[in-house]
């Protein structure tokens, strides 16, 4: 399996731009594809973003279209969620999660490898 660590979390203020890094080791990166998910307070987990093996493919939840930016580097086995005019509501644990399934889901079933996740709040 591959173990992930999220970074670059922590208290920003509403309209303020976080960038959040997680960093995979173990195995080959580039047989997952790989997916961000959020999780706020008395609240399940919900999918945020996904991104291909090979980068060429995002897919987003409504929520982050237009705001959020999956990116992945294959050579630094990182994958990246930047995340701009950040809201209160998208206060949350961010997690990051590696899947080696054929077909990409937004599923969190559908990931084997999970970061221990990264909090972000955003004050008003």
């Amino acid at each position: 399996q591959v173990q992930l660590v999220e970074s670059g979390g922590g208290l920003v203020q509403a309209g303020d731009s976080v960038k959040l890094s997680c960093a995979a080791s173990g195995r080959t990166f580039t047989i997952y594809f790989m997916g961000w998910f959020r999780q706020a307070p008395g609240k399940e987990r919900e999918f945020v973003a996904l991104i291909s093996r090979r980068g060429n493919n995002t897919y987003y939840a409504d929520s982050a279209k237009a705001r959020f930016t999956i990116s992945r580097d294959n050579n630094g086995n990182t994958v990246y969620l930047q995340m701009n005019s950040l809201q209160p509501e998208d206060t949350a644990d961010y997690s990051c999660a590696a899947s080696d399934l054929a077909e990409m889901t937004t599923r969190t079933g559908g990931y084997r490898c999970w970061g221990q996740g990264n909090q972000v709040t955003v004050s008003s």
